[in-house]
């Protein structure tokens, strides 16, 4: 699966499940415009990385939590700047910036969903209608989470911009294909980022309890993310449209994982 030849933007490409998705595609040829919110230590080592396998590595900063039809109209615009035409698009960049339901306020949820739905929609919008303009039959990707899915009780917030993730790929899909366009999302399980590995490096028994809620009993690095990525963005996926590819190591289809010994006596 290569991809030479191609551009990508990858929106939150800078670390985490995006860093993972760039080298991906860093190394399958495609060259690449990073997104981020700043250019710290953890940007430049996606670089260096992405660079390595001999592809264009720009980085743009915008901070997608802002409103979203300003944040949308500078990323884009950056990015053209970088590079005159761009094929690949990733909306990867989300956060986890949830509260308890009963302690939820209006900015915490609005910037929930800016962030992890809001911006991915109208930047789609924004490519789609250049690619129809200059006849490009570009290629979608959102990363979305088993959360579009699985509730948790106290994160009704991301949970909600994940589902919304989940059905909005459909929907583009329908609105886009008659175009050439392709839409579809990757949806990870738990994988260690910089955002989990704080909680599941310092508390085994976190870490435990989520190996025996996943059938092959592994809580793997984003690494995991990157080959999904790149076929869902390949020739190979050519007639794969609309879909959700979970990459969650069967956690998304368990209904009851099954009870340690000690609890069976």
């Amino acid at each position: 699966m290569r991809l030479d030849g191609r551009t990508a933007l990858v929106t939150g490409g800078t670390q985490g499940v995006g860093a993972a998705i760039s080298e991906a595609l860093a190394r399958s040829g495609a060259d690449l415009i990073l997104h981020g919110l700043r250019d710290d230590d953890l940007c430049q080592k996606t670089v260096e990385r992405c660079r390595k396998h001999g592809v264009n590595v720009a980085t743009v900063f915008v901070d997608l939590m802002r409103p979203t039809s300003d944040a949308v109209g500078e990323l884009f615009s950056l990015a053209h700047r970088a590079a005159e035409s761009i094929e690949l698009l990733v909306n990867n960049a989300g956060s986890f910036i949830d509260k308890p339901f009963l302690d939820m306020d209006w900015d915490t949820y609005e910037r929930t969903m800016r962030l992890n739905a809001s911006s991915g929609y109208f930047l789609t919008q924004a490519f789609a209608r250049r690619w129809i303009e200059r006849s490009i039959q570009g290629r979608v990707l959102f990363t979305g989470s088993i959360n579009g899915q699985l509730a948790e009780s106290d994160h009704t917030a991301y949970d909600t911009s994940k589902g919304a993730v989940w059905m909005m790929v459909r929907s583009l899909c329908v609105a886009l294909a008659p175009h050439g366009i392709r839409v579809n999302s990757m949806a990870p399980g738990l994988v260690v980022t910089p955002l989990t590995a704080p909680t599941l490096e310092n508390d085994a028994q976190a870490m435990h309890w989520m190996k025996l809620h996943t059938p092959n009993g592994q809580v793997p690095t984003a690494d995991v993310c990157g080959p999904a990525a790149v076929f869902l963005l390949s020739d190979e996926a050519t007639h794969i449209h609309g879909q959700t590819l979970l990459v969650d190591g069967g956690m998304s289809v368990w209904q009851q994982p099954d009870l340690p010994a000690i609890f069976r006596r």
